[in-house]
């Protein structure tokens, strides 16, 4: 029931108006940020007030452009109040609580991830005269490593998920959430599957203790990444580019993608944050067992959109080692601040 594949575009339009829900989590910050610098009016929508991720990348002139409202995502009036107030056209739906909350709390965050969803594609259904289509994040993990292909040990794009948490339970949710939207009420959608983000502001989660591996090691401090083996670590710029990229395609459907990056095993990083901060590596242990979840991802079908960007594990540990030494220097590396 997906349309054919349209074409994409790669710059802005000028009328464009982003709104992005979640924006004061680590992808919403670099969202906010890659809008902000290419000029691109753009509405941070959040219930919480820190605002320290956003301040840690942006410059001065960059969070000038920012317009942040106050708003709650299990509140569908308080989602279209935003929405109409500042014109949106181009919604990028981030808000959600990550694993170990879902865990302490399923219930909220059955509402906040599963009915703040259905919030903004009900919005979004309501305003469809200007709002061509609705881009969220899923996630990697709502599957379980058993669910890549027996033969060639991917994990697929079609593959069918077997969540082993609240968390995977409710993105798995989401996905079908936007198929029926489609299939009712025609509103098109965009959602991209993210493994291990890392990069500066990566810290709360699961998979964020690669990220406080690098802060730690910027401070000359020891840490623990608490899983082993292998996985595939994604910059946070770069999935934040990809769903930017994501919002102006011409994608017609119900369309989810595993999202790509770098298969890495997570010693291999530390060694690579130890290249560029030497004496590192003896200072962070790798420990616990490897992620649940499938190891190799297949991310052809992610051509769809064009091209996007993959930033190296190198390039990536680098560019935020510079963020956070700059952040150190100017006396602003708070360690609390960074999940340590």
């Amino acid at each position: 029931m997906i349309e054919p594949v349209g074409t994409t575009s790669t710059s802005g339009v000028a009328d464009e108006r982003f709104l992005v829900t979640g924006a004061l989590g680590c992808i919403g910050a670099w969202t906010l940020r890659d809008l902000a610098r290419e000029g691109t009016p753009v509405v941070a929508f959040d219930m919480a007030t820190d605002r320290r991720r956003v301040r840690q990348i942006c410059t001065d002139e960059e969070l000038a452009r920012i317009t942040f409202a106050s708003g709650d995502i299990t509140d569908i009036g308080s989602i279209e109040a935003a929405l109409d107030e500042h014109g949106v056209t181009n919604i990028i739906h981030l808000a959600a609580l990550q694993v170990p909350f879902c865990r302490a709390d399923p219930a909220l965050g059955a509402r906040v991830n599963v009915l703040g969803t259905v919030n903004i594609f009900e919005a979004a259904r309501r305003r469809s005269d200007r709002i061509r289509q609705v881009v969220y994040t899923g996630s990697i993990g709502m599957f379980d490593a058993a669910d890549a292909d027996p033969t060639t040990r991917r994990l697929e794009n079609d593959a069918t998920a077997h969540p082993l948490n609240h968390y995977g339970v409710y993105k798995q949710a989401n996905e079908g959430t936007a198929r029926v939207y489609w299939l009712e009420n025609g509103v098109s959608s965009v959602g991209l599957r993210p493994m291990t983000v890392y990069g500066t502001g990566r810290d709360q989660g699961l998979t964020s203790s690669p990220t406080k591996a690098i802060v730690a090691a910027v401070l000359e401090r020891p840490a623990t990444i608490s899983f082993s083996g292998r996985t595939v670590l994604q910059y946070a710029d770069d999935v934040a580019q990809t769903l930017i990229v994501a919002s102006r395609s011409a994608l017609r459907g119900a369309h989810a993608f595993n999202l790509g990056g770098n298969l890495v095993d997570v010693r291999d990083f530390v060694t690579e944050i130890d290249a560029l901060l030497p004496g590192a590596a003896s200072r962070i242990i790798v420990e616990g067992a490897p992620l649940p979840f499938p190891e190799e991802i297949s991310d052809a079908a992610l051509a769809a959109l064009g091209p996007v960007p993959v930033t190296s594990i190198r390039d990536g540990i680098s560019a935020t080692v510079q963020i956070l030494t700059r952040l150190r220097d100017a006396g602003g590396l708070v360690p609390e601040q960074h999940g340590l």
